[in-house]
């Protein structure tokens, strides 16, 4: 493991490209600690963003995970662009002539997968902490390590999205049209979620058209995108101050935060048939 590792280390460490965005990588997620500086005026109320809550344990756990998990885009140009090097620069073939099986080659790349998503992990992890330590209401032990599962969801999400991009690396072997696929895909689950929706509230038997797109949502939610997005739900509801404006407009907020044992399961689930995929078209290509 430690040979394919550092094989995979030295292509990432001479490719000034994959440097350039993993530093602006972890330099965004350091960004995060810029929002409890966040204060501006409405009226004669001063908002500050850090005496919302959103900083206190153990939400932070869970606030962090889910904004930092928008900047994962970065690692998975590099991801695809690894990809597309081995072939354009015909290092993949070169590695197979060296010695190395296909099923070794594939085993390097879901390592770097795991250790960008490892490390990303314990970045955010400590990111959140040195913030709560300082911004927290709440700082007794177990208040602190409360929900620490939020950090587990979040390395599920980034390898699974990250096994994905590996995945359409591998099959489309060109970094552009990759990534291209990978907006069409996600544009492509919007449209047929909203037309789904649509086609359902217009000849399903249902009283209401938000119960129409409710079932809608469900289907959704077998959806690769989306499967990975269900991992960790939006977090924002959860602050006192949308409660409290929700109250005073005479709307429940109902908190409904928390990742199902289904959800996990059908992400992990798209997991191991990416890299089975990735590891069955290296197979069978020949190269």
């Amino acid at each position: 493991m430690k040979r394919l590792f550092l094989i995979e280390y030295h292509k990432i460490k001479h490719s000034r490209s994959s440097i350039i965005l993993i530093s602006a990588y972890f330099v965004f997620l350091t960004l995060i600690t810029l929002i409890a500086a966040i204060k501006f005026d409405i009226g004669p109320i001063e908002f500050h963003l850090a005496d919302q809550g959103i900083f206190n344990f153990p939400l932070i756990w869970h606030f962090n995970s889910f904004i930092a998990a928008f900047f994962k885009l970065f690692l998975a140009v590099v991801i695809v662009s690894m990809i597309s090097n081995e072939y354009s620069n015909r290092t993949l073939k070169q590695n197979l002539i060296d010695g190395l099986s296909k099923k070794e080659f594939m085993a390097s790349k879901v390592i770097v997968v795991a250790v960008f998503s490892a490390l990303s992990t314990l970045f955010v992890a400590v990111i959140s902490l040195i913030l709560g330590m300082i911004y927290s209401d709440y700082t007794e032990i177990s208040i602190v390590f409360s929900e620490l599962h939020f950090l587990l969801l979040y390395f599920l999400k980034l390898f699974g999205f990250f096994s994905l991009c590996l995945f359409l690396g591998i099959l489309i072997k060109r970094s552009a049209f990759a990534l291209g696929f990978l907006i069409v895909l996600l544009i492509g689950e919007q449209i047929v979620w909203g037309i789904g929706g649509e086609l359902l509230a217009e000849y399903g038997n249902f009283a209401e058209k938000t119960d129409a797109f409710s079932l809608a949502s469900q289907i959704k939610g077998f959806f690769p995108l989306q499967a990975s997005f269900n991992l960790l739900h939006e977090p924002f509801t959860r602050l006192s101050a949308i409660q409290s404006v929700a109250k005073e407009l005479g709307e429940d907020v109902v908190l409904n935060y928390q990742t199902t044992p289904k959800e996990v399961a059908i992400a992990i689930g798209y997991t191991l048939i990416y890299l089975w995929s990735s590891l069955t078209i290296l197979k069978k290509r020949d190269l």
